[in-house]
C-alpha cells in the first residue's frame, strides 16, 4: 500500500480486523479495492446503482460515488467518497448516505450488501 492518506490506511486496517473478527469476506474485498492506486479505485453512477440495486440491500462501492442519472428508488448507499450532487439525490428519493466506516458499525456481519462498481 502506497497511500499517504492516513484516513484511509486506518479505514484497510480495520476493514481487514473487521473481515476477521466477524469471519465476513465482504470486509476484506473492501480492504483490497480500495488499497489499489487512486486510478483503479471505482467510480460509480447513481444510474448504476439505481440500475443494480435492489429493495432492502445497501449498495457498497469502493471509491467514489457521481450524481449522473435520477434516482427513481429509496436506496442506500455506503462509499468511500460521495459527489455533492450524488448524495443531494439520494437523500431527496429518500435513501440515505453512508460512510464505510459508519457501514461497519450498523451492519457489522454485512447482511444484504451489495457491491457495484
Amino acid at each position: 500500500m502506497t497511500s499517504t492518506n492516513e484516513h484511509l490506511i486506518s479505514l484497510i486496517k480495520e476493514l481487514k480486523t473487521k473481515s476477521l473478527t466477524e469471519k465476513v469476506k465482504l470486509w476484506k474485498r473492501l480492504a483490497e479495492d480500495l488499497s489499489r492506486s487512486t486510478r483503479s479505485r471505482r467510480i460509480v453512477n447513481l444510474i448504476k446503482i439505481v440500475e443494480y440495486a435492489k429493495p432492502g440491500e445497501t449498495v457498497v462501492v469502493p471509491g467514489k460515488v457521481l450524481g449522473l442519472g435520477e434516482v427513481t428508488q429509496k436506496v442506500d448507499v455506503a462509499a468511500y467518497q460521495f459527489s455533492i450532487s450524488a448524495v443531494e439525490k439520494i437523500k431527496l428519493a429518500g435513501g440515505n448516505t453512508l460512510s464505510l466506516w459508519e457501514l461497519m458499525e450498523k451492519n457489522p456481519k454485512a447482511n444484504k450488501v451489495r457491491i457495484i462498481g
